[in-house]
């Protein structure tokens, strides 16, 4: 009990003296055989931050640098400055009578460059590339953390210099570790990742025939959710470096990023479709959709801004504790299906902040291969609880369908004894009725008879009136036919006023119409190749050539054309002008067509130009000679 005391307050006290006076002192690490590996803490490494980004190995252990360095007063030293580069100094005591082979390992996978500088026998330094911006075939080891051989011939203290350079803060955990513990770790740590992304895969195929099987989108929410998270942990823990783009490292910058956020879309939406935030809870589902918009605000932004934005992980927490307080919402108003959600996402929380309380560095969490696979840990445990909570609506929904069977069928029994009864009840109903029906059925039969006579009597006199109708229809078509005729002829040889004329041409269209009959009434012939075939053309009345396809418009050759007045105000002006001779004045037509006079002016004495030159021929024209006038001469 004391030593497990002491165990877990021995890091804290030791930093507290190493930020006493005098107590600055590096602390040496002994090569052990004893000791399978040694993780580099507090008073052990010490550290300087290069904000220039250009000092060199030479500079960094001369003298005059021995003593910048500073005291790491952390549990593991975490670089704050993205922008500098940061030396690193270890004192490392050789025992060349081990019976090890020893190395140095770097937990962090996602540093993009480490330098380390080796000493040798005489004391000079040789410089050894690692880093996430290499290849992976670049590496010693073909193992998802970064390391090097130690020289297992060197005796005594011997100082190590480690350069790091990252685009985002990281984690600075160094190990001393044996050869043989690092393959037994490797191996054991190789074959839970295994276990781990296969149970993803597994709960993935599962989903899958569920959402084969009951066709309901969260199933495919949460596959992706699923494979979002495996890709996460797998830039996490450099296994997507290893076996996806070991060629690439560029990915290594911003995968992860693309994960989480696919992971918290998903994850939002099948909270929405698990626990039905429609009907359960309006308006957290309206805040799921803000939460969603804004995630990918942020996401774009990251891509198009500024790819460093990526590294802050934290807002990862939004989202999740979203899903958790409406998940915990659903459950207290009452809907079961919520219980095992909680459970799973309890469990993801709690790996979410153990997580942060690493990337933070809080002193007193020590970082061990416990804490730090602790979110896949929860992971592993959130997917097998959501996958209760999944069969446990599907459970729940069962119920409710059984439920609604037992109420149908005993609705459906109500109602067959209703339906006995009620088709009892007509059965004496009809009886009585049929009694009644046969009484009066003697009456309806006299009462048909009647009936009978009287409709020959109505359909003589239907046929009588249909005869009267047609011979009225046929005097309302003459007479109608005769006023029409009388009122073509008033308006041909009288003066009337343009609202009288306005009936018998009343628009463009009839204007048009008669227009056409007009130009065409002998045949139409083509001005371009005398063609006497044509099509309709694109304007209205207007005729186009079969052969050559030119188009004449109505209006093209008469007087009407390249005029402006309205149409039938145009063919009203004629009339006037004919009917007086010429002589009505362009004021009296200004008046009477609400036009400019400079306008009936203009027109006016474009009619008399073709009344004088067509004297011959509408002198005696009679109510036809207005119209000779619109037509022009070819």
């Amino acid at each position: 009990m004391y030593k497990l005391i002491l165990k877990r307050i021995l890091p804290g006290f030791s930093c507290i003296l190493s930020l006493l006076p005098g107590v600055n002192a590096q602390v040496a690490v002994k090569i052990s055989d004893k000791a399978k590996q040694q993780i580099f803490r507090y008073g052990e490494i010490v550290y300087l931050e290069d904000a220039k980004n250009n000092l060199t190995i030479n500079q960094i252990k001369s003298p005059a640098f021995k003593d910048k360095f500073k005291p790491n007063t952390q549990a593991t030293p975490i670089t704050n400055n993205a922008n500098a580069a940061w030396w690193y100094r270890i004192n490392i005591v050789n025992n060349p009578q081990s019976k090890n082979y020893w190395i140095l390992e770097f937990f962090d996978q996602t540093i993009d460059s480490i330098t380390v500088y080796s000493p040798d026998k005489q004391n000079n330094y040789s410089a050894t590339l690692l880093g996430s911006s290499r290849p992976f075939a670049a590496r010693l080891y073909k193992h998802k953390n970064l390391s090097l051989n130690l020289d297992n011939s060197l005796s005594g203290p011997h100082i190590y210099y480690i350069r790091i350079k990252s685009h985002q803060p990281v984690n600075v955990i160094i190990v001393l570790r044996s050869v043989n513990w690092f393959i037994s770790y490797a191996l054991d740590e190789y074959f839970f990742f295994g276990v781990f992304y296969g149970m993803i895969l597994v709960f993935g195929l599962y989903n899958l025939m569920m959402f084969i099987a009951m066709r309901q989108r969260q199933y495919l929410y949460y596959i992706v959710y699923n494979l979002s998270i495996g890709l996460y942990e797998m830039c996490a823990d450099g296994i997507a470096y290893q076996y996806i783009w070991p060629g690439s490292p560029i990915w290594n910058h911003n995968a992860y990023g693309i994960a989480l956020f696919s992971a918290s879309i998903f994850s939002l939406l099948f909270t929405q479709s698990l626990l039905n935030l429609k009907v359960n809870a309006p308006r957290l589902n309206k805040l799921v959709w803000w939460v969603l918009a804004l995630r990918c605000t942020f996401f774009v932004l990251c891509l198009i801004v500024n790819e460093n934005w990526f590294r802050y992980r934290i807002i990862e927490f939004i989202p999740l504790s979203l899903a958790y307080f409406t998940g915990c919402y659903v459950l207290v108003k009452g809907y079961r299906a919520a219980r095992f959600f909680v459970i799973g996402y309890t469990f993801l929380l709690a790996g979410f902040i153990i997580k942060a309380l690493i990337a933070l560095n809080i002193w007193w969490f020590i970082v061990t291969a416990t804490s730090y696979y602790s979110l896949s840990f929860c992971f592993i445990m959130e997917m097998v609880f959501i996958s209760f909570a999944i069969g446990d609506k599907v459970r729940i929904l069962k119920k409710k369908e059984e439920e609604a069977q037992i109420s149908i069928i005993k609705q459906l029994k109500l109602n067959e004894e209703l339906k006995d009864t009620l088709n009892k009840n007509l059965e004496g109903q009809v009886q009585q009725r049929t009694k009644e029906l046969v009484e009066k059925s003697s009456q309806i039969e006299s009462q048909n008879e009647e009936l009978k006579a009287i409709n020959e009597l109505l359909q003589h006199q239907s046929e009588e009136i249909s005869r009267m109708n047609v011979l009225l229809e046929k005097d309302n078509t003459n007479l109608h036919h005769d006023i029409e005729k009388v009122s073509h002829d008033r308006v041909m040889s009288a003066e009337v006023d343009f609202e009288e004329f306005s009936k018998i041409y009343p628009d463009r269209e009839t204007c048009f119409k008669f227009l056409a009959e007009l130009k065409w009434e002998k045949e139409y012939t083509c001005r371009k190749c005398s063609n006497t075939s044509y099509g309709h053309g694109h304007l209205p009345y207007s005729r186009r050539c079969s052969k050559c396809g030119y188009e004449e418009s109505v209006i093209a050759y008469t007087i009407l054309q390249n005029t402006r007045i309205p149409i039938n105000k145009a063919f009203y002006m004629i009339f006037l002008m004919y009917s007086t001779k010429g002589k009505i004045s362009s004021h009296k037509l200004s008046e009477i067509l609400s036009i400019r006079q400079s306008t009936c002016w203009a027109y006016s004495s474009r009619i008399k130009k073709v009344m004088n030159a067509r004297k011959k021929e509408i002198k005696n024209a009679g109510d036809k000679g207005w119209s000779r006038l619109v037509v022009d001469a070819d």
